[in-house]
This record gives structure tokens, sequence and C-alpha cells, in this order.
């Protein structure tokens, strides 16, 4: 056998794994695009009489995130489902399901923190709450006037932690 063609013999596993790599490259690329290109898509539960509901979803589509609209007359037991105390609940929930898991978003919460959450969900987490209505919150405008709050960020154990502090005096 001549030399070439040795030589070219023992190309054939590099260009073999060059092609394997590139391959499995371009299948992760393929579907990380599918994926973002799905956008944010939330589910928001809510019921049909609340203003300051679809406020929120409105501020949320105008923050890149695709909406379902569910209307329900008692939103409890899909807060008992997913697992949101009372402490924790407020006029609607949001849900999100990644790769990761399943999020729900309760409340008012603002959407960096939702998209801020979404980059890198905590173990162990279910989501984030801001408990009540507070006034300033997205959804909830009341002229110039913005009440300080925290979003809370609810743990599977039912405890939660404070994710961030909103209008902090």
């Amino acid at each position: 056998m001549q030399a070439s063609s040795r030589s070219r013999l023992a190309l054939v596993p590099f260009v073999a794994l060059m092609f394997t790599v590139l391959l499995s490259l371009s299948v992760h690329a393929e579907s990380n695009n599918t994926e973002a290109s799905r956008g944010l898509q939330m589910s928001v539960y809510k019921t049909p009489t609340c203003g300051c509901c679809q406020k929120w979803v409105d501020y949320m589509a105008a923050n890149g995130f695709t909406n379902k609209v569910i209307e329900l007359d008692n939103l409890n037991p899909l807060k008992t489902q997913k697992g949101i105390a009372g402490r924790y609940r407020s006029c609607h929930t949001g849900v999100i399901t990644t790769t990761h898991g399943e999020y729900v978003f309760e409340g008012h919460v603002p959407a960096e923190y939702v998209k801020q959450f979404l980059e890198n969900p905590p173990a162990g987490a279910i989501g984030l709450s801001v408990p009540g209505m507070p006034v300033g919150s997205p959804g909830m405008e009341v002229g110039e006037r913005k009440d300080y709050y925290q979003v809370l960020l609810l743990n599977d154990d039912g405890t939660d932690t404070i994710f961030a502090h909103v209008n902090a005096p």
C-alpha cells in the first residue's frame, strides 16, 4: 500500500468523528432554536370579571409572553393543586412549562423576574408569588403611586424566600 493511501485511510476516523460532532451540534442548535422561537408561553388562570388580571396579561404580552387565558369562577382548587398556600395567593395564576418543569407565577409578578427565574430555576422551587395586589405592581397601576412589595420564591416544601424587592424605599 502506498504512503498516500495509508495517510488517507488514517483520516477516515477523524472525518467520521468531525461529522458526528457537527451533526450533534446542528441537532442541539435546532432544538434550542425551536424552543426559543416558541417564545415564553404561559397559561393564565383568572376569573372572568377581574380587570387587573387582564391588565397583567396585557403587560406580560407586551414583555414577550404568549398568554392563553383560562377563565374559572373559582381558582382555589387550581391554586391548591399547584401547591400555592393561602398566604401566597393573589387574583390570578400563571403557569409555564419548560424543559426543567412546570412553574407557577402567582399574582402581579413583574415580567423581568419571571424571565430571571426561568433562566435558571432554583432546585426545589415551584415558582414566584406577589401575594395580594400591591399598588404599582404590573396591572395594579394607580397614578404615580408605587408601593413597596416583595417577589417571593415559592419552594416545593411550602416555604418561601425573598426573590426580589420592588420599589424599595
